[in-house]
């Protein structure tokens, strides 16, 4: 596609690998690009797409602050869309949509309708209900019930947080004597966590979507996962672009029946006993690997500003398939540390025919971010724990 020229968007939460895609989808279309994050020292602003680099207050340790500043800035700028890349920096702005769209166009679901989607124990009833193959799950109300529903429990389980990202909070149990405790550590932290039954893996799937005002799909696109880290299961390491239409069309179908606007990316796993994909969650947000998605010819954060402008876009569910990428810095070097088969992994760690998600000839100063954004880890309690 050819450039655009004399088109503003403003970038949130400069940190993360995601961040980085949309900077870079949307800069080297000629877009200017107001890349943002709370330190300066962060992977997105460091790349060359950014026309105009901000700092801000921290949205989580400072919403209100942050709140004040991000009026301030789309007041005085004239930008056509807003784009917030972490989930609690788009809930904060769906929280506080009419004051965010009195000055620019915020193209995302409600505040409500996020919060319930990022729920797992409302998404899995959700599914039940519906019909949708989900893992099955309980739902304790207490910690003392887990007690009585230790028998009911299919060993190995997982014990999930309702609210969290990656792998955070997540633990494996393989006997009713572990469950108990480990149950309460989860929920001393993510209160009430459910317990699933382990699904024995033949194949961990994404689905990229949008959808326009309407919840008619206007993208997709379908991801197979290759490696995660942690190696038990995490965001992805190294990905890559395939043609799946059952799990295209599952995702969409679920997407449709929440009535959904804007981005998401549906996570599946297909069961190894019956050969069918199971839901695991829904990410309403941007994704960790959206550059694998971009690089394969379908560019979602070029799609949101089209249905953002223009109130609507022309469907693209067409895309390369067999492209891959990976995260190296730091994920696959953690998978290969961690991984007792690291010799012999398929693809091998050492194959070099995947694109990276921050490595780049043509923009390379990224790299450098990366690698200084653990700067702020070593003198700000605060950012070990909103990382950590």
């Amino acid at each position: 596609m050819g450039k655009e020229s004399h088109n503003k968007v403003l970038v949130l939460d400069g940190m993360w690998n995601k961040t980085l895609a949309a900077v870079r989808s949307l800069g080297q279309r000629g877009f200017h690009v107001t890349a943002g994050e709370w330190t300066r020292f962060a992977t997105a602003l460091f790349s060359r797409y950014c026309s105009r680099r901000v700092v801000y207050p921290s949205p989580v340790l400072a919403p209100e602050k942050f709140l004040d500043w991000l009026i301030a800035e789309i007041r005085t700028n004239s930008y056509d869309m807003v784009l917030p890349a972490e989930l609690s920096t788009q809930m904060l702005l769906a929280k506080n949509r009419s004051d965010i769209e009195r000055y620019t166009r915020f193209p995302f679901a409600d505040h409500d309708q996020t919060s319930h989607v990022q729920d797992k124990a409302w998404l899995m009833r959700y599914a039940i209900e519906n019909g949708i193959p989900c893992p099955g799950t309980l739902f304790p109300e207490s910690v003392r019930s887990v007690e009585a529903m230790r028998e009911e429990v299919a060993y190995p389980a997982v014990i999930k947080p309702r609210v969290s990202s990656g792998s955070r909070g997540i633990v494996y149990v393989k006997s009713p004597d572990d469950l108990v405790a480990s149950y309460r550590t989860v929920h001393r932290k993510y209160p009430d966590p459910v317990i699933q039954e382990f699904i024995s893996s033949g194949g961990a799937y994404g689905v990229g979507a949008l959808l326009n005002f309407n919840s008619e799909p206007r993208a997709s696109f379908v991801y197979r996962r290759l490696r995660e880290y942690p190696v038990s299961g995490g965001p992805s390491t190294l990905r890559e672009s395939v043609r799946n239409e059952e799990i295209r069309s599952l995702a969409l179908d679920i997407l449709k029946s929440l009535k959904w606007t804007g981005i998401a990316m549906v996570e599946f796993r297909v069961d190894s006993r019956d050969g069918r994909p199971k839901l695991l969650e829904i990410n309403p947000r941007l994704w960790g690997s959206l550059w694998l998605a971009i690089r394969s010819g379908v560019d979602f954060p070029y799609l949101l500003y089209k249905m953002a402008v223009d109130g609507d876009v022309e469907p693209l569910h067409d895309y390369r398939p067999g492209v891959k990428c990976r995260w190296l810095i730091p994920g696959e070097f953690m998978h290969f540390l961690h991984n007792p088969r690291r010799f012999r992994l398929d693809p091998g760690f050492f194959s070099g025919d995947a694109e990276d998600d921050i490595l780049s000839f043509d923009d390379p100063l990224p790299t450098v971010g990366r690698i200084s954004s653990l700067f702020p880890l070593i003198y700000r309690r605060e950012m070990r724990e909103i990382l950590f």
